[in-house]
């Protein structure tokens, strides 16, 4: 309540419009939605260096914001494998699964940064396939 209090004195003042009042209030709010607590630390550390830029520049602000976030997460590597691993060092084979999920019977080789070893999933004469008797309306 004291928030909403405050927020209607800075509107008046002149401080800040109306909209980031808003936008501010829907981002507080929408932290409360990250169940992971690590997670939620990094997205209050990231919202207040993107309410400066956004204020500050505006939607070029958020943009450079947004820019930046990205740089830095195609830069980050884990176990030595890129972060966005199928996007960032673009394979095209890899694009399987960065939308939609196919199906896992149809992922014949692994990843190419991760499958050097062993590209195959599965040996020879052990691929799984789609279940026959669900298409025929047989008993499953």
């Amino acid at each position: 309540m004291g928030a909403l209090v405050i927020g209607q004195a800075a509107v008046q003042a002149g401080l800040v419009s109306a909209p980031i009042v808003i936008v501010v209030s829907i981002t507080g709010i929408a932290n409360f939605a990250i169940p992971k607590f690590s997670v939620a630390i990094g997205t209050r550390l990231l919202r207040f260096p993107m309410i400066l830029l956004g204020g500050t520049f505006g939607l070029y602000g958020v943009g450079i914001g947004l820019l930046g976030i990205l740089i830095h997460l195609s830069s980050l590597r884990s176990f030595g494998i890129p972060y966005f691993e199928p996007v960032a060092p673009l394979s095209l084979s890899g694009l399987k699964d960065v939308l939609i999920r196919t199906p896992h019977w149809a992922l014949k080789l692994r990843p190419r940064l991760t499958g050097y070893q062993e590209p195959l999933r599965v040996p020879p004469g052990q691929k799984p396939a789609p279940d026959r008797n669900k298409e025929k309306g047989g008993p499953l």
